[in-house]
């Protein structure tokens, strides 16, 4: 393995007892990272045999930078976050997170058929949706795997189910629409916080729709919105009107961001009818 900080993390956890596979996921598993980027990095394990967490915290402390650095419980940040590490190890930032394979095998199923959830979480002010672990697996690199589970899983994950893209399209399509008739009401009373979300959530919502279109996993809220206008199917100028939306916000000009927030819908339910009749 090249990457040092990966063989050392590879070679201190092999032996933790529950871990069934570890991979790297995040923008260094999809290959798009920074060289400021983080690794983000799965413990998948089984629910009737979980992590040995003492074992994981012994196993990691000789590499960490801070002998006290934080390795939770399974269960402590939630049903969707369920735990794991914030580390520095070489200086550089390595976050362990934790995932359940019997629950992962269950969205990947859901997701199949275009069923999903999304679902309340800390950390995520748009909500965690549950295919999000699906597209964990249909992206990451295997970098433990003993016995091919995460192998098999992938092969669950691509082709990208047409069954979801239409889901997540006619879910998250309508609510762009909901959300920006929210901003339209708060705006009567020049409710500036709650524009701001409702505008967050409708754009949260475009990049959705965007990511199904184009047949993408959007595993990450953070700078969806910025991606999505990047791919062949997408709106025109996306980058630039989000930016302008936040610029008329933050200076209390509500009439102008949600005419752009109705430009981008108009935009996007377009969109959506175009790419429908070539699909058909």
């Amino acid at each position: 393995m090249k990457d040092p900080i990966l063989a050392r993390v590879v070679e201190a956890l092999r032996p933790v007892p529950g871990l069934a596979a570890l991979v790297l996921g995040g923008s260094r598993g999809r290959g798009t990272a920074g060289p400021t980027s983080d690794y983000d990095i799965g413990l998948y394990y089984e629910p009737d045999a979980p992590l040995d967490v003492a074992a994981l915290r012994s196993a990691i402390a000789p590499l960490v930078d801070v002998p006290s650095s934080t390795v939770t419980p399974l269960g402590e940040w939630g049903p969707w976050i369920n735990g794991g590490g914030w580390l520095t190890i070489a200086g550089v930032e390595v976050d362990l997170l934790y995932r359940d394979l019997g629950r992962v095998r269950e969205v990947i199923a859901e997701g199949r058929q275009g069923r999903f959830s999304m679902n309340y979480q800390v950390g995520h002010p748009h909500g965690f949706c549950s295919v999000i672990w699906m597209g964990e697996v249909a992206t990451c690199q295997p970098l433990l795997d003993p016995l091919g589970r995460i192998a098999e899983l992938k092969g669950q994950t691509w082709p990208y189910p047409e069954p979801l893209r239409d889901a997540l399209i006619a879910r998250f399509g309508w609510e762009v629409g909901f959300a920006i008739d929210n901003a339209e009401i708060a705006a009567r009373r020049a409710e500036q916080i709650h524009i701001a979300g409702c505008a967050y959530r409708a754009l949260c919502c475009v990049a959705q729709v965007l990511f199904a279109l184009n047949g993408r996993y959007l595993i990450n809220e953070k700078g969806a919105v910025p991606e999505a206008a990047t791919y062949p199917l997408t709106l025109e100028g996306l980058a630039q009107t989000q930016a302008e939306i936040w610029s008329d916000i933050g200076h209390a000009d509500h009439a102008s961001a949600l005419r752009r927030l109705h430009g981008v819908s108009d935009a996007l339910r377009a969109l959506v009818e175009r790419a429908g009749a070539k699909a058909s």
